[in-house]
């Protein structure tokens, strides 16, 4: 039986991967194929992240975890904020870690509920394409 488009709500849509824990990126991964989305990633190097989204890849959203390995993820959100990119982050720090500028940024604190987290930026994709 062929999934219906509204079970797929990410189909065809590029989606980052930021996360430098394995199990957590593989939970990120699996759900967010479940309902359409193509998967770029998933990265544990902000460095290689910072590189590959300053090419020319197309990126519909992201999953950005706050810290990987000590240095923090804020430098690759301002990127995708310029590039209007629409992007959730993920933690096991409390809100305060948080630059400022990104206040308005859903944060998902961990142990995640992946799901939920994927109809979220599944919601936020939506809006902002229109």
């Amino acid at each position: 039986m062929t999934k219906q488009v509204s079970d797929q709500p990410l189909r065809g849509r590029r989606v980052l991967v930021v996360e430098d824990e394995y199990f957590l990126a593989d939970d990120i991964v699996r759900e967010l194929k479940k309902v359409g989305a193509q998967i770029i990633g998933p990265l544990g190097d902000i460095e290689e992240a910072c590189n590959l989204v300053a090419g020319d890849v197309a990126i519909d959203a992201a999953v950005l975890d706050i810290n990987l390995r000590s240095q923090m993820v804020f430098p690759l959100a301002r990127t995708l904020r310029a590039r209007n990119v629409p992007f959730v982050f993920t933690t096991g720090y409390d809100a305060a870690a948080i630059d400022p500028e990104f206040q308005n940024v859903k944060l998902w604190d961990k142990p995640i509920d992946v799901r939920a987290m994927v109809q979220e930026l599944s919601g936020s994709i939506r809006i902002s394409r229109q």
